[in-house]
């Protein structure tokens, strides 16, 4: 192998574990999973308007009945294909959604917004374009003597992880042959022994190979499941994928996040059935086997599910839907004080729309967000503002 090439190998697959924590997290810790959507999903479909007569009439063909939706409160309603999944857990209180949610920024592209999210930071003025929200927590919750270990699940370093903290990533939807064999591993193990980042190469590698470890056995659970199930899979990708990372959360991880694409849906988005329903029974169905797999664990978990923006009220010529403002987030978690749609609403008439085309937005993500991290984690204001500066924090008594 050439030296170029080699180096190149290893920053592609090595230095994003460099900052690996080996540490296992205590079952009563808390754990936080954020869920990034990215494409901006129909929140109008995910929770429907139920009360509202403006929205069966602006979505004649994509629009939920209110009679398929299911009942969440007298305004609201959820979609049918989260039936099996997310609908018990707020029958049992650990679900709740936050609708006219989401950023001020107001440029509608899925890139320049999706960045903005990320960095969690003041629209006006300067911004440090390398500084994850994230990755502000996690070296928040890390200072002094307290170890909380985090994990971007996915193949490259997000925005949002990015920062003054070093944090690993690792895909786990893939169990395949690492990038670097054991050789070149002790070779480059090797060229920084000595050297100031000789500890972080070390940790690096051990959290790859503990990874891969825990990766590798379950694949085997996979490989058992699907003879137990005569080859019949019950769910697609995500669920797979979720179930992998609360394993690894379960044992390990208590900080994490996973990006799941796929939801820009400007043409033929279905409505009670459809494309659009297929990704949210998936969706569901996946984050209702990361509750399972998490055990007991699950009691002192959080997941938060957000996405860029939401979608246009009205249907577009092509039975989709484009690109919009407010969204609706999800909250779920084993102790949370859910079974609710909490935050700022408004009616759902032409009145209230934005740009006479989208939900507002009456609950800023960074005050929400932040509500929940100084809850979830006892934040002082001194330190909430480390993670988002200047923001009055949203509490909406969830956790």
């Amino acid at each position: 192998m050439q030296r170029r090439h080699f180096l190149q190998t290893i920053a592609a697959t090595a230095l994003p574990l460099l900052s690996g924590r080996l540490y296992a997290a205590a079952e009563s810790q808390p754990r936080l999973l954020l869920v990034f959507l990215r494409g901006g999903y129909d929140a109008a479909s995910l929770l429907v308007p139920v009360s509202s007569p403006f929205y069966t009439q602006v979505r004649p063909n994509i629009g939920i009945a209110q009679n398929v939706a299911l009942s969440l409160t007298a305004d609201w309603g959820l979609h049918p294909a989260l039936r099996e999944s997310i609908f018990p857990l707020y029958q049992q209180g650990q679900a709740a959604f936050i609708p006219y949610a989401g950023t001020d920024d107001l440029s509608r592209s899925h890139f320049e917004t999706q960045d903005s999210m990320e960095l969690g930071q003041p629209l006006q003025g300067r911004r440090d374009l390398g500084s994850g929200f994230l990755n502000r927590l996690a070296s928040v919750l890390n200072k002094d003597s307290n170890r909380v270990a985090t994990m971007s699940f996915t193949e490259q370093l997000p925005l949002i992880m990015q920062g003054s903290m070093q944090i690993a990533n690792a895909g786990v939807k893939n169990v395949g042959k690492p990038g670097i064999d054991a050789r070149q591993s002790q070779l480059i193990a090797s060229m920084y022994q000595g050297k100031a980042l000789a500890k972080q190469v070390d940790e690096g590698f051990a959290t790859r190979d503990q990874v891969n470890q825990q990766m590798s056995a379950m694949q085997e659970e996979d490989k058992s499941m699907t003879e137990i199930n005569r080859n019949a899979v019950s769910t697609k990708g995500f669920a797979l994928e979720a179930r992998r990372i609360g394993k690894l959360m379960q044992q390990q991880y208590a900080l994490g996040f996973v990006d799941v694409g796929g939801w820009d849906t400007h043409v033929n988005q279905g409505a009670a059935s459809g494309a659009l329903a297929t990704k949210f029974a998936e969706l569901g169905a996946g984050l209702a086997a990361y509750a399972d797999e998490l055990g007991s664990a699950w009691n002192n978990t959080t997941v938060v599910v957000v996405s860029e923006f939401g979608r246009t009220l009205r249907e577009n010529g092509n039975r989709g839907t484009d690109h919009g403002h407010g969204s609706v987030y999800w909250v779920l978690g084993g102790g949370l004080h859910g079974g609710k749609v909490v935050g700022a609403q408004c009616a759902v008439e032409q009145k209230t729309l934005f740009q006479n085309r989208d939900y507002p937005i009456l609950n800023e993500y960074r005050s929400t967000l932040g509500g929940l991290f100084a809850r979830l984690y006892g934040l002082s204001p001194k330190q909430l503002d480390e993670v988002f500066a200047g923001i009055k924090p949203n509490e909406l008594g969830l956790v």
